[in-house]
């Protein structure tokens, strides 16, 4: 059975460096769809800068023409704070005890994975695909080495015979671009064009949530 990928973020705004190791990881894994899901509040950090709509509009834009990659809307649409873990749940509810899902996720992410919320529920639910870009490291010491150690896998089969708990690592095309760093140019009146997909770049034209 092909698996489901699951990708979260903020997406304030979403950009190539986004996109374009989730498509790689798609392509490597031979993921049946991969679904982005926009943050509504996340736990671990303030409020997003732009509202749940726009950024909801921002996606859609970014991955049209791109079949495999579907909006998931449904922290956006439910009342916070929202965690991965029950977003995950809600999905194995959706989907299925035999479906396999995975959870896209940056080194960095993965490295502090012990910090989130009933973290060690989370590879009972998914696999986890840990996106290396290069230079990255993982953690060498403490629980989460100890769990990547136990997890994790050398070949891509089990992702797609088991529903959850193995651990890949997929390096990645790195881009170094980030939200924050959007926001700033955008509120100096800079031009983001070749940063973000062409849809996002008349959006964000118009947007006044990004501007100074």
């Amino acid at each position: 059975m092909r698996p489901i990928g699951v990708f979260g973020g903020t997406f304030d705004p979403i950009h190539l460096g986004h996109l374009r190791p989730v498509l790689e990881t798609c392509d490597a894994l031979d993921l049946r769809e991969v679904r982005i899901v926009p943050c509504g509040e996340p736990p671990h950090r303030g409020a997003a800068h732009a509202p749940a709509a726009l950024r909801r509009r921002l996606v859609e834009a970014a991955i049209v023409g791109e079949t495999r990659f579907v909006l998931d809307a449904r922290e956006l649409e439910r009342p916070g704070p929202h965690y991965t873990v029950d977003t995950l749940a809600a999905m194995r509810a959706e989907f299925g005890a035999a479906t396999p899902l995975v959870l896209l996720i940056g080194a960095d992410a993965f490295a502090a994975l012990d910090r989130w919320h009933r973290w060690q529920e989370l590879i009972e639910l998914a696999h986890f695909a840990v996106l290396l870009r290069p230079g990255a490291a993982l953690p060498n010491a403490g629980p989460v080495a100890a769990l990547l150690g136990e997890r994790r896998v050398d070949r891509a089969a089990p992702l797609a015979q088991q529903p959850a708990g193995s651990i890949w690592l997929q390096p990645v095309t790195q881009l170094p671009i980030s939200s924050s760093q959007l926001r700033e140019l955008l509120a100096r009146g800079v031009s983001v064009r070749y940063l973000v997909p062409d849809a996002v770049w008349e959006l964000l034209r118009s947007a006044p949530e990004y501007r100074g």
